[in-house]
């Protein structure tokens, strides 16, 4: 059986590197390529709002990497790996019958899984609010409530596009001293790589988005094999 073909959409570089550390823990058997789009990051936060212009992009994107073929056959999934985007992810996945993720999806639904208090860190601002209420959604659709700590934790991404990867996982660590939660999630793929630096806390789960999402998909594309 040919590898599976999955299409990775970015919006930020730091993304990149996560998910494919990713790919090979837990899914290395698959194959993987990139999109980028790097404008839509920086348009989202000069908009200050989720566009139509930019939904659109996004399902330009999703029907191009659905209907690309080669090394691993047609496309087997797709995930996007930019976490302030949920509607226009929505909407590619209403567009498309192939598997489709939302970036913090798989975490999201494992944190319900773990404990009612829940807290997420990001380090790009428009994500805190989007991401707020994609959780909050999804806890209400199970017909639970939760205890939400959320958080931007400022500095952190500039020191990672800056180089300073220590200072951005020194940050982070800090910000997630001050979460008493049963299940902390680091709600971005840039963030994923800070998670050696949180000192572990007894009760405590930590969630990264890309081990999360890899699982996820892996689980999703073999139930679409024919047994």
């Amino acid at each position: 059986m040919s590898p599976s073909r999955i299409m990775l959409v970015h919006a930020l570089t730091e993304s990149v590197a996560p998910i494919h550390r990713a790919f090979t823990a837990h899914w290395p058997e698959a194959t993987c390529f990139d999109l980028m789009d790097n404008s839509l990051s920086s348009d989202l936060a000069a908009a200050g709002e989720l566009t139509q212009s930019i939904r659109e992009r996004f399902l330009t994107l999703g029907r191009y990497a659905a209907n690309l073929s080669g090394d691993g056959g047609k496309t087997a999934g797709i995930l996007f790996t930019c976490s302030a985007f949920q509607p226009a992810i929505d909407a590619v996945k209403a567009d498309l019958s192939l598997p489709v993720l939302r970036p913090n999806e798989a975490a999201f639904e494992a944190a319900l899984d773990t404990g009612r208090c829940i807290g997420l860190l990001v380090t790009f601002p428009p994500s805190l609010t989007a991401l707020t209420t994609e959780l909050r959604g999804m806890a209400a659709a199970r017909g639970i409530e939760i205890n939400l700590m959320a958080r931007n934790v400022d500095g952190a991404l500039a020191a990672l596009k800056a180089g300073d990867g220590a200072r951005h996982d020194a940050l982070v660590a800090e910000a997630a001293a001050e979460m008493h939660v049963d299940v902390l999630v680091l709600g971005q793929f840039s963030l994923a790589r800070a998670a050696a630096a949180i000192a572990p806390v007894a009760g405590r789960t930590v969630l990264t988005t890309p081990d999360s999402a890899v699982r996820k998909m892996r689980q999703l594309v073999a139930a679409q094999r024919p047994s």
